[in-house]
């Protein structure tokens, strides 16, 4: 099979899909890999690195995309790529198409394949290709959001870690998974006062237990709009697989907030679990509503390519090779078959066909 690794366009987006010693895997095993000119450099991996794993090098992104069968990327493709793909082709990445009814449509239309890296679940219910990068992104959320608490930047002035007669800031954390974990260990490591919210009890119990420093609730209506007003820092790490991220926050309640706190919304990708969150870039990453500072960029890891390339590529390389070998045969595996969102113009995930009222196909029907 031709394997296509194309730079990202993204706004910030430093990471790659694969690295030389992913490429090398690949061509060892009679694959042939095309690499965008560059496509490594934010991440610190030169072109001549993938030469020397036996890649070929394409100057030209039409005419990667035009012969390579297989597209690994990093993040969902953006407008001025929709044109790029060809009936049968397979796409292999993040895509969080419930949040976005036009990459949807343009998918279908492209008759692609669409496997995304977010919905590749394990039979125990883990999610082996959105863990590393929501781990990064939960680590990141309140250094982040610290930052941002700064006056200079239109945050009120509390300093994240604790002084002689100064308290510490309060984060407010909704969601113990991944993410939210990687944010409670980051947020206390600094010295934070340290509130999470999880739906589940059984998580709830676990995450009492990692984290006894910690005040841990069951995540209601009613203890959010008690605790999230008081809040310095809201972070925002609600995940359904597949599906748009709930709005667990109103704005009346972020209205409540004191001015200048911040708000992190992991969940953008999804859509957000926050009312008055809305999708920013890199470049221009915060936006004030209703006086909170809100930090909702949508790629949170592409700024640290050099930790995220390799988390990432370490964790989808056995899948690539298993697409690369078996073409629609690897959706035998129900982990990849569970990533299966579009297939050739049908919608094959039952959240996504929810999110936009499209009919849903059963895959066993579609590849056996």
């Amino acid at each position: 099979m031709v394997i296509g690794i194309p730079q990202e366009i993204k706004d910030g987006e430093h990471r790659v899909a694969l690295t030389p010693e992913a490429t090398a895997a690949l061509i060892q095993v009679g694959h042939t890999v095309l690499v965008e000119e560059n496509a490594g450099i934010g991440s610190g991996i030169k072109n001549d690195r993938y030469r020397e794993a036996g890649a070929l090098l394409i100057k030209d992104k039409s005419t990667l995309f035009q012969r390579a069968d297989l597209i690994v990327k990093i993040k969902e493709p953006l407008p001025s790529e929709y044109h790029l793909f060809h009936p049968g082709q397979t796409v292999f990445t993040f895509f969080h198409f419930a949040s976005n009814p036009e990459l949807t449509h343009a998918m279908l239309s492209a008759q692609t394949i669409c496997v995304a890296y977010e919905t590749v679940e394990t039979e125990d219910g883990r999610l082996p290709l959105l863990a590393p990068m929501s781990e990064i992104a939960g680590r990141m959320a309140p250094l982040v959001a610290s930052v941002y608490l700064a006056k200079p930047f239109g945050g009120k002035g509390v300093l994240a870690s604790p002084v002689a007669h100064g308290a510490p800031a309060r984060f407010v954390i909704l969601g113990a998974g991944t993410a939210g974990r990687a944010a409670a260990e980051v947020a206390l490591g600094i010295g934070g006062e340290v509130f999470i919210f999880e739906r589940f009890t059984c998580i709830l119990d676990v995450v009492k237990r990692l984290f006894p420093k910690a005040t841990c609730l069951q995540a209601t209506p009613e203890s959010i709009e008690e605790h999230v007003p008081k809040a310095d820092v809201l972070i925002g790490a609600v995940h359904i697989p597949g599906a748009p991220a709930p709005k667990i926050v109103s704005r009346t309640v972020v209205a409540r907030m004191e001015k200048g706190s911040v708000i992190v919304d992991i969940a953008i990708d999804q859509g957000g679990c926050i009312a008055t969150s809305r999708p920013t870039t890199h470049s221009d990453p915060v936006y004030i509503e209703e006086g909170i500072l809100h930090y909702c960029v949508t790629n949170m890891p592409g700024i640290f390519p050099r930790t995220a390339t390799y988390a990432l590529g370490a964790a989808t390389l056995p899948y690539v090779i298993e697409l690369a070998n078996k073409g629609s045969g690897a959706f035998k595996n129900q982990e990849l078959r569970r990533g299966l969102n579009l297939y050739k113009g049908h919608v094959t995930h039952k959240r996504v066909a929810q999110a936009h009222g499209l009919p849903w196909a059963d895959p066993k029907e579609l590849v056996g």
